[in-house]
């Protein structure tokens, strides 16, 4: 493998794992409630 290779590799698992950190962040059970709160705003009258 060449150094451009490895550099790809690198980079890709890197996004993947910024990827998986985000999906967790977002469906993890303590965030849950602050996540719907925008969801019922919308619903409400100005």
């Amino acid at each position: 493998m060449d150094w451009s290779s490895i550099l790809y590799l690198g980079v890709t698992l890197g996004l993947f794992v910024i990827f998986v950190a985000i999906v967790v962040r977002t469906y993890s059970r303590k965030n849950k409630d602050r996540n719907e709160v925008a969801k019922y705003n919308m619903l409400d009258k100005d």
